[in-house]
């Protein structure tokens, strides 16, 4: 959860040659891969949050929770009602009214499904271009969604949403097409997981590097 293991001045070693990064790294050294308490959770966050904002995505995730999230009673100290639900809830939901597309609706059926049916799990260890492959195979899981469920869920340190539209323009220099950063970053691995932090983290409104 809290990328215990890293080794920070490694991995500044690697990033620290790219003149970009060196100077994030001075701003925030070491940066640690964020995890997630339930992967399930995250891939279908991730799923909701593609090609619309933040603020878009919690609104889809909050109507999903209130309709097929389990109910706790009595209710925590910290105001939480709800737990996220399950991939068998999700697997046969009702999705319709939410404001999804008939598309985003086709891909959480699917991975909720893939999940329970134990075709996809959240297993770390294995190497990067076999989770990849794996996912993408889903319907509506292309290689940002991938990459970001193996950078967030499965805490692979090598995984890079290159297709990330605040990636491509925080490298500096205008906004690089997805092949272009993708080729930059070939000098940040076995790192570029710490890399998309560094370059999320300044280009964060009130932070600069």
């Amino acid at each position: 959860m809290f990328d215990l293991d890293a080794d920070p001045r490694a991995i500044a070693a690697v990033l620290g040659r790219d003149a970009r990064l060196r100077a994030c790294i001075r701003r925030h050294p070491g940066l640690r891969l964020p995890g997630a308490w339930n992967g399930f959770e995250l891939a279908v966050r991730a799923v909701l949050g593609q090609q619309v904002s933040i603020a878009a995505a919690r609104t889809l995730a909050m109507r999903l929770l209130e309709r097929h999230g389990e109910p706790i009673a009595p209710a925590g100290a910290d105001g939480l009602t709800r737990l996220f639900p399950s991939p068998a809830t999700l697997a046969g939901a009702g999705l319709d009214g939410l404001g999804l597309t008939r598309a985003r609706i086709a891909a959480l059926r699917a991975l909720a499904q893939a999940v329970y049916a134990g075709r996809v799990d959240f297993e770390p260890g294995r190497a990067l271009d076999a989770q990849i492959g794996t996912w993408t195979r889903l319907p509506g899981i292309g290689a940002w969604t991938a990459h970001y469920i193996a950078l967030r869920a499965l805490g692979h340190p090598d995984a890079f949403p290159a297709g990330d539209l605040v990636l491509r323009r925080a490298t500096g220099g205008g906004i690089l097409a997805a092949r272009e950063l993708e080729a930059r970053a070939e000098a940040w691995r076995p790192w570029r997981a710490y890399a998309a932090i560094h370059l999320w983290r300044a280009h964060a409104p009130g932070d600069s590097a």
